[in-house]
């Protein structure tokens, strides 16, 4: 039997194959010239025969072969089969990086590369304990508190537009300053929740600390699991993306926040019971009407 993930999956917490093979770790020298191949032209691979990619990689078939075994499928074609499973999730951007000649077709290929791949990474690491963690303290709050600034504040003035479904008032005040007031007057009962993706920022830790001395509750969403915002929440939310300095690079961090404010407001409101799904539906009703008649 193989050893490889269902279709699109990988096990909680683990690399892909593809982020798998860009490290070599334990690799011989001669596989490592496999594992090269494979990240240059993976789809290549995919559709080549062992004899193929052998002669592409300039080893011989059993090293093809060793190279299958020593990352852990039980041969070339069980290998393959994972490759291709792994390119349907978008190749990511440690080996599609934008170039500034590429046309407009191979940057849509590589953003959406890059995006999809990327949610994954955040998907299979994010902690799904402390998310039920996030959820409780929600359902038990009186309000939300939102911080972030850069694109973190758009992740912040997101989960405050979800307001009717986390059932409580949210604000997100745009300026640090009215942040930082919100933080200071705070106190058991509201829920402050703090993005920054480096979680270095230093006016959100301070901001997270502020609250948490009021007797807040401070949830903090950041990419970095040693991130010093997170050593002063109560729940801390990494959110792992593929993220780096190329100005090319989409802000998929942003995306992926987005992502985790929806599974929140989800599992608040799916909490929340009938009666919170009813006034929900009602007021989608009335709000459908209200464009019909102003636009």
């Amino acid at each position: 039997m193989d050893s490889q993930p269902q279709p699109n999956s990988h096990p909680r917490g683990e690399p892909s194959l593809i982020e798998r093979l860009g490290d070599p770790t334990g690799l011989r020298n001669s596989e490592r010239k496999v594992a090269q191949l494979v990240l240059e032209n993976p789809g290549f691979v995919v559709n080549g025969t062992m004899a193929a990619v052998s002669e592409a990689a300039g080893v011989s078939e059993p090293t093809v072969m060793r190279f299958c075994t020593s990352i852990g499928y039980d041969g070339f074609q069980s290998f393959k089969l994972a490759l291709a499973r792994a390119l349907a999730l978008g190749i990511p951007a440690t080996i599609s990086s934008i170039q500034p000649s590429d046309d407009l077709d191979t940057v849509s290929t590589k953003v959406f590369d890059h995006t999809i791949s990327s949610l994954d990474r955040a998907r299979r690491f994010l902690d799904h304990d402390q998310v039920g963690r996030a959820v409780d303290a929600i359902v038990a709050a009186t309000a939300i508190n939102l911080a972030g600034v850069g694109a973190s504040a758009l992740i912040a003035q997101d989960a405050e537009q979800k307001a009717p479904l986390f059932g409580v008032p949210c604000t997100a005040p745009p300026d640090p300053h009215q942040q930082f007031m919100a933080a200071a007057t705070a106190g058991p009962g509201i829920v402050t929740l703090v993005v920054s993706n480096t979680g270095r920022t230093q006016s959100m830790i301070q901001i997270a600390e502020t609250a948490h001395g009021r007797g807040s509750t401070v949830i903090g969403i950041s990419g970095e699991e040693d991130a010093p915002l997170l050593a002063e929440c109560d729940i801390p939310l990494v959110v792992r993306t593929i993220e780096d300095t190329d100005m090319f690079t989409p802000t998929v961090s942003r995306l992926a926040g987005l992502v985790v404010i929806d599974i929140l407001a989800t599992m608040v409101t799916l909490r929340r019971g009938s009666e919170h799904l009813g006034r929900l539906s009602e007021m989608k009703r009335e709000l459908a009407d209200y464009r019909g008649r102003f636009g």
